[in-house]
């Protein structure tokens, strides 16, 4: 196919879909640092008009890595519903965008489709869009999952209470747990990141934080975010463990570099509905971040948003509670700027809700990037508007173990405030009944930790 246009006297010509797909994407550090971006403004506009107009199946036909080299590649093409991708495989990029975009086109109408899709189209017609594109679209694509409670309802907005620390002190950790629960962040999960991946002190913080979820009767779930085989040999010791937690790539090599396989993914995932302690079905959750393949040199010349979104493929396949894009945590290498991170962001969170799964998103940056709070209340507000399903919460929004800001136990009542939103449905009530909420509004018990240590 040839792959060329003509714009202000000029002609583009690409090689193949790989430089195409690079080209047409917005500009990015990361791409820069690959080589695989575009040049100038007009390249970048010459490559999205060609992109617009070459058929969905010409992209299914270009994976970013070859089927017969590449697990992840398998497990995207694998689970392609063929007669759903019958009815899409002849429509431009260009046309399947207008599709979504449509007033006539309905939430259930792009659920199906998003069975007949690899996530290399998913990716292709991310490039195509705005920030508002993408916000108005994955605003028409609610997904909801169920572990102890549920996630994603339309009208909710969620919050993982992360209350990391240091030296993984269980006082301090159910300190910051308490300071979290009193703003209403937790519905999502109690996420710990650890600093020692030891089973014995993994298995410790998930014992204290069954604790306080049995004791005050707290419709949540808890994690800890250690490497997945110390969180199946917790589940195998009877360990109360509410959502299994890995971090994955787009690409067999940079699953390589996580040490996790499919297999281990299969076998974690089996394990999680036999052992968790919640009702379930949705027992697993997954974190990505654009620029995780290409760190790893496990992108194979593709650019970071194409990556990305083979990450969301590969997390369709369990069926997960939710799914976390750590947008700007691993550096203005990948993303320069708070406009970059702010762009990622939005692609991100649609290209999940198009996948399928339930998508939040860790609106952070590091202190080495030129961003700041303010434009991370910027992300916040725009992918609320959008329809995310959950941010994190952090004691004053500065996690003091991963060294990174994002955003703070108290943004997410002040977000459901402004957008009339609520936390999830059974979560709220627990909040009525203990009196830290009343009608959807924090009462004046709320925001006190000691709340938690007078009963």
């Amino acid at each position: 196919m040839l792959l060329r246009t003509k714009l202000h006297g000029k002609t583009y010509e690409f090689p193949d879909i790989r430089i195409l797909m690079g080209k047409a994407n917005e500009e990015k550090s990361g791409d820069t640092l690959a080589g695989v971006g575009a040049d100038t403004a007009a390249e970048r506009v010459a490559a999205r008009l060609v992109l617009a107009e070459v058929p969905m199946r010409v992209i299914r036909e270009n994976p970013a890595v070859p089927y017969d080299q590449d697990e992840v590649t398998r497990v995207i093409q694998d689970g392609v519903d063929e007669s759903i991708y019958g009815e899409v495989k002849d429509k431009t990029v260009g046309e399947f965008r207008e599709w979504i975009l449509a007033d006539t086109t309905t939430p259930d109408m792009i659920r199906r489709i998003s069975g007949g899709l690899t996530a290399e189209m998913i990716a292709g017609v991310t490039k195509l869009m705005s920030n508002l594109d993408l916000m108005f679209a994955a605003k028409k694509i609610p997904v909801t999952a169920h572990c102890n409670n549920t996630i994603g309802a339309p009208g909710t907005l969620s919050s993982r209470n992360q209350p990391n620390h240091p030296t993984d002190s269980p006082e301090g950790i159910r300190a910051e747990l308490y300071e979290g629960l009193s703003y209403g962040s937790g519905d999502s999960v109690i996420g710990i990141n650890p600093v020692d991946d030891s089973y014995s002190s993994v298995s410790r913080l998930l014992d204290m934080t069954y604790d306080v979820i049995k004791t005050w009767n707290i419709p949540t779930q808890n994690c800890v975010l250690s490497h997945v085989t110390t969180q199946m040999k917790c589940m195998e010791s009877g360990s109360p463990i509410g959502l299994v937690f890995q971090s994955i790539s787009g690409s067999q090599k940079g699953n390589d570099s996580f040490g996790i396989s499919v297999g281990m993914l299969d076998e974690a995932s089996a394990l999680a509905k036999k052992h968790c302690f919640p009702k379930g079905p949705n027992f697993m959750y997954f974190e990505t971040g654009q620029g995780s393949a290409l760190s790893a040199e496990a992108h194979n010349g593709w650019d970071q948003l194409t990556l990305e979104a083979r990450n969301y493929g590969l997390a369709k396949r369990y069926d997960p509670f939710q799914v976390n894009t750590v947008v700007g945590f691993i550096g203005p290498e990948y993303l320069y700027d708070a406009r970059q991170i702010q762009r990622a962001g939005l692609e991100d969170h649609f290209m999940g809700k198009l996948t399928g799964i339930p998508m939040g998103v860790d609106a952070c940056y590091t202190n080495h990037a030129r961003a700041d709070q303010n434009a991370i209340e910027n992300l916040a507000v725009m992918l609320t508007a959008a329809g995310c399903n959950y941010f994190m919460g952090v004691p004053m929004g500065d996690d003091s173990m991963l060294s990174y800001q994002c955003t703070s136990f108290h943004d997410a009542p002040t977000l459901r405030q402004l957008f009339n939103l609520r936390p999830a449905a059974e979560f709220e009530r627990w909040m009525e009944d203990i009196g830290l909420m009343k009608n959807g509004v924090l009462t004046e018990k709320a925001g006190d930790p000691s709340f938690f240590l007078k009963r």
